[in-house]
């Protein structure tokens, strides 16, 4: 049966069909509403439900509290409707245009950034399709056996196609692992994208804070570098934090854009005391929270793991920072690894 989801903002209805979720019928609607994950887990997607029913028959919506639920929150990319809906929801403007599509391309660069973070520039074919995306979005890379590994595009568009990717090395992760030990120059991969709704907004003023952890820097140096291009004289405040000192694999980079820039300011933290190597110690939200106790007039960014994201969302909620002034991209897991982590999570749970 087919239900009909109208979003009260904007007014737009769209069809979803039997078994589909609002998410998938919406991105098939073209309506561009904020999503991550896409497995219930990072609560990007969030909207509230005014009016009908849903059910989650694929995975538990974990990224909900029980104050959430209370407040009729549901998650769109999990979130199936029973009847028509009307949705309180975010809609990204800016993405309405941009085409996704899957191209094939090549490995025209491979280096280190780090001992467990690789760097790869991929190009398009001689003569291919190229793709088009906005700083802060992703890409998946295309597997056999129906599978992906998507990672965050480090750079905004260039006018030869080029796509730059950092590919953290995960122990016992099969296609990491190939990349970072086997993979060759000249070898050729699929992708499809853009996608992600972590994109910059340029319709403020506000002062902007930007916090990574770990790869969560790729999308983080996109956005950034879209504003230093426009020329934003906006207050840029940028909190990177990693275990190791050796992880703030850009550092160079960071540190040059503080010195160009009298309106940008970059904190390097780090969580591990024995491997700080001189810099602030500690987790990085709690820095961003430390250096502003009152968040309500910023506009806030982040990127990073699952745990830093979860460990930082309400804390800068409580600080004042509007809901819907708060973008963040939780993308370290491909969704098969997160199916895994969600059976554990729902078990757990459960007792």
């Amino acid at each position: 049966m087919v239900h009909t989801v109208t979003l009260k903002s904007s007014g737009r209805r769209f069809p979803v069909a039997a078994g589909e979720t609002v998410l998938e019928a919406a991105q098939r609607a073209g309506v561009a509403l904020p999503y991550s994950c896409r497995a219930g887990v990072c609560g990007s997607c969030k909207a509230i439900l005014l009016r009908g029913r849903c059910e989650y028959p694929r995975n538990p919506p974990l990224a909900l509290n029980a104050d959430a639920l209370a407040h009729h929150a549901v998650l769109l990319c999990q979130a199936v409707p029973t009847s028509d809906l009307l949705l309180e929801a975010r809609e990204v403007t800016s993405v309405h245009d941009v085409t996704r599509r899957q191209l094939d391309v090549v490995v025209a660069e491979k280096w280190a950034l780090a001992p467990d973070v690789t760097g790869l520039r991929l190009s398009p074919l001689d003569g291919g399709a190229r793709l088009n995306w906005l700083p802060g979005q992703y890409l998946d890379v295309l597997l056999a056996d129906d599978k992906r590994r998507p990672f965050s595009i480090a750079n905004g568009p260039q006018p030869d196609g080029a796509i730059e990717l950092h590919v953290r090395h995960v122990v016992g992760g099969g296609f990491t692992s190939w990349v970072h030990d086997t993979l060759q120059v000249g070898e050729h991969l699929r992708v499809e994208g853009p996608l992600g709704t972590f994109v910059a907004r340029e319709d403020s003023e506000r002062p902007m804070i930007f916090m990574a952890g770990g790869t969560g820097f790729a999308p983080i140096k996109a956005i950034v570098e879209h504003f230093i291009a426009l020329g934003t004289r906006r207050s840029i405040q940028i909190y990177w934090g990693a275990r190791r000192a050796a992880d703030l694999y850009l550092r160079p980079l960071a540190e040059h854009w503080e010195r160009e820039l009298p309106h940008l300011q970059f904190h390097a933290v780090v969580s591990d005391p024995e491997q700080a190597a001189g810099l602030r110690q500690g987790l990085v939200h709690e820095a961003v929270l430390a250096d502003h106790p009152d968040l309500s007039g910023h506009d806030l960014y982040m990127s990073g793991p699952p745990a830093m994201i979860d460990a930082s969302h309400q804390r800068f909620l409580d600080a004042g920072l509007p809901e819907d002034r708060l973008y963040y991209d939780s993308f370290e897991y491909a969704p098969d690894v997160l199916a895994s982590i969600i059976a554990g999570r729902a078990g757990i749970h459960d007792r």
